[in-house]
């Protein structure tokens, strides 16, 4: 078996796919169509029907290998990027074959790869980013940082991360030299822009108090680095209001907007019909919907979220619940957008839209494994009329995909 590969395509997690000797498929991550790949020694991790294993050297780079521009990918294995090493087009392209690919492997289903809507930006576009904390040494001096992605337990100092506004990189900068104010016993730290563009810091920790918040808010604001401090969900330094820093918001606002608008461009003319949203989260959909003049019911599990949609999308009704106990409840739809989590449809959702088609359906999907699997539950009941993929993460392996279904 020779440690010689040559790599022909990307896996959804970002890893480059080649063949071993014996015609086994092996995942070997930083590596992309076109490089000829030297296996480390004692890397390679044999399956039944796969194997994995690291890159000793690349012996010849494919067409689409560029320099990398974060040092942290490269000398620390950052995970929090898979692509840094790919030329943004040919990252485009893999995407969309990752999810033709996986729709017609999985989702059984004759389609071709989709267009996909390249990034607005492919740097600094995050608008929120989640650090562990880890203590180093006899002082206990905490690390606070990422993780390899080959050593998944270990944290490494973040320094910047290119993928990250700059605004909440500027806060972290000033943020590292006071982190000894920080609680006893803080596990993990998220920065995040609000609605507002206010920058908000969240803190994780096993301690009962944050005693040092006010001096650590003030040495921030002495700095020109003003922000809204969160100890265990509630504000304990700085002003607040705002958008509830606690709920979950699409770490891409501005290519999540575009996924919106295509989604619900999708359904046509919906003035006066019944739409579900599903997994609505803070009403960003049922406010598009509303706007059009449908009679939306959104629907999510985060009572902070429909909070906050109740609060600010006038016209819509807001339900704080798991789809799935409440569906029976609902008034009959003309039309339904579903937005799940990465496990897909609940089981009793997906039974409710085949036992009872609706006209029109928009499933939008942060995981294509879970949306072709659901998918291939619906093609008894619907047909699918268009499929777009949206590069919302550039440098990572991460694609959301719309698909549009009508009733067969």
């Amino acid at each position: 078996m020779t440690d010689l590969v040559g790599i022909t395509g990307v896996a959804a997690g970002g890893d480059g796919v080649g063949r071993l000797a014996d015609g086994r498929a092996v995942f070997i991550p930083r590596t992309t169509p076109g490089d000829r790949v030297r296996l480390r020694d004692g890397s390679l991790q044999v399956r039944r029907n796969f194997a994995r294993a690291e890159a000793g050297a690349i012996v010849q780079q494919g067409p689409a290998r560029v320099a990398p521009p974060c040092p942290h990918y490269v000398h620390d294995h950052c995970g929090g990027c898979q692509l840094q090493h790919v030329a943004y087009d040919a990252q485009l392209a893999a995407k969309r074959k990752i999810v033709g690919d996986t729709l017609r492997r999985i989702g059984k289903l004759q389609i071709e790869d989709p267009e996909i809507v390249e990034a607005l930006e492919e740097w600094r576009y995050r608008a929120k980013i989640s650090m562990d904390v880890r203590a180093v040494g006899p002082s206990g001096r905490p690390a606070v940082g990422l993780h390899p992605y080959d050593r998944p337990t270990f944290v490494f100092p973040l320094a910047d991360c290119h993928i990250t506004d700059f605004r909440l990189m500027a806060l972290w900068r000033e943020m590292r030299a006071h982190l000894d104010l920080l609680p006893p016993g803080t596990s993990r730290i998220v920065l995040r822009l609000d609605r507002e563009e206010r920058r908000h810091v969240l803190v994780e920790s096993a301690g009962s108090a944050w005693p040092e918040s006010e001096r650590f808010q003030a040495a921030l604001a002495e700095a020109g680095q003003e922000a809204v401090l969160w100890w265990q969900e509630r504000v304990v330094a700085g002003a607040g209001g705002g958008t509830l820093a606690g709920a979950f918001e699409q770490s891409n606002p501005e290519m999540s907007s575009i996924v919106r608008q295509w989604a619900v461009g999708q359904l046509g003319d919906v003035r006066g019909q019944t739409v579900w949203d599903l997994y609505g989260g803070m009403g960003d959909t049922a406010a598009l919907l509303v706007d059009r003049g449908a009679n939306v019911v959104s629907v999510d599990a985060d009572e902070r979220a429909i909070a906050w949609a109740q609060a600010h999308v006038p016209g819509g009704r807001f339900i704080a619940a798991r789809a799935e106990d409440v569906l029976a409840t609902l008034p009959a739809p003309y039309a339904v957008v579903v937005n799940p989590p990465h496990a897909g449809l609940q089981w009793d959702v997906t039974l409710r839209l085949t036992s009872a088609p609706v006209p029109r359906l928009i499933y939008v999907s942060c995981d294509p494994a879970t949306l072709a699997r659901d998918l291939h539950r619906l093609d008894v009941n619907y047909q699918i009329t268009g499929v777009r993929a949206f590069d919302v993460l550039p440098q990572t392996a991460h694609v959301q995909t719309v698909v549009a279904l009508e009733a067969a």
